[in-house]
């Protein structure tokens, strides 16, 4: 199975009110702010949302740091526009 993202991917994240289980999501690293990450979101818990990696064995995600508050979700991750080759819209 190809990932869903590889390392060099640009993406294009658009605002979004409530993260959805299923949603590719960037938010802030909660141990190193100045770092963003890109997660699939899991749980969404009232105001809390668990997030996963798509590769368990090599992801830094929520079984490490915990759930993350649902406010510090920057947004979906929508479309690829960089490598030209892997363009392309990205959907949950």
């Amino acid at each position: 199975m190809t990932p869903t993202l590889e390392p060099g991917d640009r993406l294009l994240v658009v605002r979004a009110r409530r993260p959805a289980p299923g949603d590719l999501v960037a938010l802030p690293d909660p141990r190193d702010t100045g770092r963003l990450l890109v997660k699939r979101v899991a749980v969404v818990d009232g105001q809390r949302v668990t997030v996963l990696g798509d590769n368990a064995a090599a992801s830094t995600d929520s079984r490490h740091f915990g759930p993350v508050p649902a406010g510090s979700v920057l947004g979906r991750v929508r479309y690829r526009y960089a490598p030209a080759e892997r363009v392309g819209r990205i959907g949950s």
